[in-house]
């Protein structure tokens, strides 16, 4: 235990440090891709460790059961003989199995995909393979399957970089300040610690950054699986031209033309995984249809521009 002179300039240290938490959060490993498929730099922050991944997960399985009884209670959750359920999960069969080339754990968790029928545009997968996606999703934007992968896709591959699990320890960072800084520097353990009071995992707000990793990842998984990443170009140009600033979807999945172009400077890496799990070259690859006329284009990119902060709404 230091001296009080060496105290008090350890604890001022560490509330500047959580005065500067951008800077904090740009300590980052570098974390191995696999071999093949889409080029993205995966960066784990280290203020993610200070909430243990166990946490996280029990967190999601509590969250995810009290969603689903909500929806129960409201007979909004659809029944297992519910065409579109068994759409989600024949499609889920396929994505799943693509997961553990980017997180082994992935292969141990205990998967649910269930269908909320909502107006609302939206879906996600929590930690730990929980997921659900709103009927407003699939009805609003006529998604094909293809489109649909891109979507599952892109929530489980959040849920597979664990941008839950940075954005609920940055949260109780905010939340307990200097206390928690002292986790980082090794003075204690938050593994019994419950952040329900803090961070609501489906709430959560992702950075550009990880929407930008979610996209990429997503892609890969689905071309892998057997569908068309040509779909994750059309599927954002819907979310942008289709949906209203208001909706939930468009409102933490920004769709404008960077977005698109990120996308399309990767498809290079994909096609290639989408024609083998097809078993055909690429010049024999079936024409991408988007099941909507009249796309167009789509906006120009508005919010955050700091790639490391939580988009705003």
């Amino acid at each position: 235990m230091p001296g009080r002179p060496g105290w008090l300039a350890w604890l001022a240290w560490s509330c500047a440090a959580c005065a500067c938490l951008p800077a904090i959060a740009q300590e980052v490993a570098v974390v191995a891709a696999p071999d093949d498929g889409v080029r993205v730099e995966r960066r784990y922050s280290r203020v993610r460790t200070i909430v243990p991944m166990e946490v996280i997960d029990q967190q999601a399985a509590r969250e995810y059961e009290q969603i689903k009884q909500e929806a129960i209670a409201k007979h909004t959750l659809a029944g297992d003989d519910n065409p579109q359920v068994k759409r989600l999960r024949e499609i889920g069969i396929r994505l799943l199995p693509e997961t553990v080339l980017w997180n082994p754990r992935a292969g141990r968790w205990a998967w649910e995909i269930n269908l909320i029928e909502s107006k609302l545009v939206n879906a996600f997968c929590m930690p730990g393979g929980k997921m659900a996606v709103y009927s407003g999703l699939l009805d609003q934007l006529k998604l094909t399957d293809d489109e649909v992968a891109m979507v599952m896709g892109h929530e489980i591959a959040h849920a597979l970089e664990e941008h839950a699990r940075q954005r609920a320890a940055q949260s109780e960072i905010s939340n307990l300040g200097a206390n928690v800084v002292s986790q980082l520097t090794g003075f204690g353990n938050l593994g019994n610690f419950d952040i329900g009071n803090n961070a609501r995992l489906v709430s959560l707000r992702f950075s550009r950054l990880e929407e930008t990793e979610a996209d990429l990842i997503g892609m890969d998984i689905a071309a892998r699986a057997g569908y068309d990443p040509r779909a994750a170009v059309t599927l954002w140009r819907k979310m942008g031209t289709v949906l209203e600033m208001g909706d939930e979807f468009k409102s933490t999945h920004p769709s404008g033309r960077s977005r698109i172009a990120v996308l399309e400077a990767h498809m290079a890496e994909v096609m290639p995984l989408y024609a083998k799990a097809m078993n055909m070259p690429m010049e024999k690859l079936p024409a991408h249809t988007p099941n909507m006329a009249n796309l167009g284009g789509a906006p120009v990119d508005a919010g955050d521009e700091d790639s490391q902060r939580p988009l705003k709404k």
